[in-house]
């Protein structure tokens, strides 16, 4: 007798009842690679954001809260602009504990016939830069000329075109990686094209800067703090003896996004934790009810032969079938709804959300089935041990 081919003529057989157990499976499946997914683009969000900003304290002119709130700009994709005096750079410079300072410029390109995109524009100093250039020469190895421009990953271009700046062309260099932050929609080039763009913008009427030369402002500084030294420290310094300039520890503004990243994380992981318990009882409630309905089934494989560890066997590959094909579904919506809305979701939440890399999404997609496939099988393990100690001659004499 072909016993492999029993388990999955029972599942074709029974219909209802294998698309029941399928979509359950499918559903536990869903829930933890879905959940493995929101949790870990949150996680490697966060971390990008942290090694975008690559600053310690940020510097910004005291009227930058009240005129365009930094972490909406940094953080959120906010277009917006501020300066302050360059003058102001040297005297942080000389504050005790800064090892590294580096001045950038930030202009707003205007939703208007003169721009091709409304984005964020942000400059910095190549001689100083920490932060930025780092992040660009993996793409991009050569030095910014003037109207060069870098793009987030996010903006609809392509390296070798050109975008509309105040009337201004400028050449897309490079297209940098996703970082799965408001990083993405903005536009990074040299010191030297945001003031000429300053200056453009100025002669269309549009008044970025009205009593100033650009090349007596900027728009922030971003401080690297000495080892040995406290941050907050050096921060309080800063607010204390350099007037008219706000520091702001970078650690500090991401504490709002940490804190909600935790929140979201462990709601997630609740409900994983609730589908999985509520997957297992109805797993077990069902393999054990199966028991019930095939009594006499059982028994007359018992009467022609077969062992009670073969049919114990039978029992958990057909649970295994079962597991599996539900896995593959699982997996399949997970690759349906949660993958391809990445920017959705991440605009749903308002937090830095980055897609693990491809191996790991391989490897986390085989490590669900895996997972889904051993519960399956355990669930009806119970079902199994229950037949060993099936009575075959009472069965057969009932009318059950």
């Amino acid at each position: 007798m072909q016993y492999s081919k029993i388990p999955l003529r029972n599942i074709l057989k029974n219909k209802g009842r294998s698309i029941s157990l399928i979509l359950i499976t499918a559903f536990l499946v869903f829930s933890m690679f879905g959940g493995w997914a929101v949790i870990n683009s949150l996680k490697n969000g966060m971390e990008s954001l942290e090694a975008r900003l690559g600053a310690d304290v940020i510097v910004v002119p005291d009227s930058a809260k009240s005129k365009t709130d930094l972490e909406a700009m940094l953080l959120q994709g906010t277009p917006g602009y501020f300066y302050m005096n360059k003058s102001v750079l040297d005297k942080i410079a000389q504050t005790e504990g800064v090892e590294l300072v580096s001045p950038q410029y930030f202009l707003a390109s205007a939703k208007a016939g003169c721009c091709s995109v409304a984005v964020q524009i942000i400059g910095f100093d190549p001689d100083t830069d920490f932060t930025i250039k780092p992040w660009i020469q993996s793409k991009y190895k050569d030095n910014l000329e003037l109207y060069d421009v870098v793009i987030g990953a996010d903006i609809n271009s392509y390296v070798g075109s050109e975008i509309l700046l105040y009337n201004t062309n400028c050449k897309v260099v490079a297209k940098l990686d996703a970082t799965g932050t408001a990083l993405d929609t903005a536009i990074y080039t040299n010191a030297d094209t945001v003031k000429k763009l300053i200056v453009s913008a100025n002669d269309q009427g549009i008044n970025v800067l009205s009593d100033n030369s650009p090349d007596n402002v900027i728009s922030s500084v971003y401080i690297k703090v000495m080892d040995g030294y406290d941050p907050q420290a050096v921060t309080d310094d800063i607010n204390i003896h350099v007037r008219r300039v706000q520091a702001v520890r970078t650690k500090n503004m991401l504490t709002g996004i940490s804190d909600s990243l935790s929140a979201v994380s462990s709601a997630v992981t609740v409900l994983i934790v609730v589908i999985w318990v509520l997957s297992v009882v109805l797993l077990t409630i069902t393999y054990s009810m199966l028991i019930g309905e095939r009594k006499k089934e059982f028994a007359i494989l018992r009467i022609i032969g077969t062992s009670r560890k073969k049919l114990a066997l039978l029992v958990l590959y057909e649970a295994a079938l079962i597991s599996f094909a539900g896995s593959i579904i699982g997996i399949l919506l997970t690759s349906a709804i949660v993958f391809p809305f990445s920017s959705l979701i991440e605009e749903s939440l308002g937090l830095p959300y980055l897609l693990p890399n491809i191996s790991g999404i391989i490897i986390a997609g085989f490590l669900s089935i895996l997972i889904a496939v051993l519960i399956g099988s355990l669930t009806s393990a119970y079902s199994a041990s229950k037949l060993s100690r099936v009575d075959t001659a009472a069965i057969l004499r009932s009318d059950v």
